[in-house]
């Protein structure tokens, strides 16, 4: 039989069989591995935080801005008209007031994504079924009541929630579930289409949901991820309550 001789720093010696020294290498392999994986998610963790900020300056700049602005014109422009043409302001201010409402409304849509306030307010039972209506899915939302969710883990399964509700197709219905589990907590979100409805879901990688992955990962987690042409979207997943 094949023997290794290791020697250690204080003179001492250890003899290893060739089954025990391929057992250390392999395991020696494995977390290379795993410090490898974990440097990926990491970088990929800190990519989507500077990705979601970039998205959040458009969404501020192509469009809560744009209304702003075309705001503060129309008002220039209404305090022209009300002496002269005041049939002409009174449309205007019509207009102005629509978006107004619209601003608010994306406002709104973009700070639920930061955070969603309903969740410290009403739970996550109620910051779901929002965020149903908001997406104008018909869906169903099983959520039982948990106490002593910790803030971090309430919020990503929400962020998941809302994400998978996103790739939902037009025309189909979808089932929110979440669950207390053993020390964790579990979600599912799952889209069923209509008869000759086809999903717009493609198998493969979406950047979003890869995003939330990475955070669920970190977070002690797991998410799995259905998602194939012509069948509806699938996501799950748990996350522990503390790590």
């Amino acid at each position: 039989m094949t023997e290794n001789l290791l020697e250690w720093s204080c003179g001492r010696s250890i003899t290893l069989d060739a089954r025990h020294v391929e057992a250390l290498r392999e395991r020696l392999d494995q977390l290379r591995v795993e410090v490898a994986e974990l440097r990926a998610s990491r970088e990929r963790l800190v990519l989507a935080a500077d990705a979601d900020r970039r998205r959040i300056e458009r969404a501020l700049h192509e469009s809560v801005r744009q209304h702003l602005v075309a705001l503060a014109v129309n008002l220039q422009r209404v305090g022209l008209w009300m002496g002269a043409d005041p049939a002409a302001a009174k449309e205007l201010l019509e207009e102005m007031e629509h978006d107004v409402q619209q601003a608010l409304d994306e406002t709104a849509g973009l700070a639920e994504r930061i955070y969603p306030a309903l969740l410290d307010a009403g739970g996550l039972a109620a910051a779901l079924r929002a965020a149903t209506v908001r997406a104008g899915i018909p869906a169903s939302v099983d959520v039982r009541a948990g106490a002593n969710r910790p803030p971090e883990v309430a919020a990503t399964v929400y962020l998941c929630c809302l994400e998978a509700l996103e790739h939902v197709s037009a025309g189909a219905r979808a089932t929110v579930t979440v669950r207390d589990e053993e020390e964790a907590l579990g979600f599912e979100v799952v889209e069923y289409l209509e008869d000759g409805a086809r999903s717009a879901a493609v198998a493969g990688s979406d950047a979003g949901l890869d995003r939330l992955r990475d955070r669920v990962e970190a977070l002690g987690g797991r998410m799995t991820i259905r998602s194939e042409r012509g069948r509806g979207i699938s996501v799950s997943g748990w996350l522990p309550f503390s790590r």
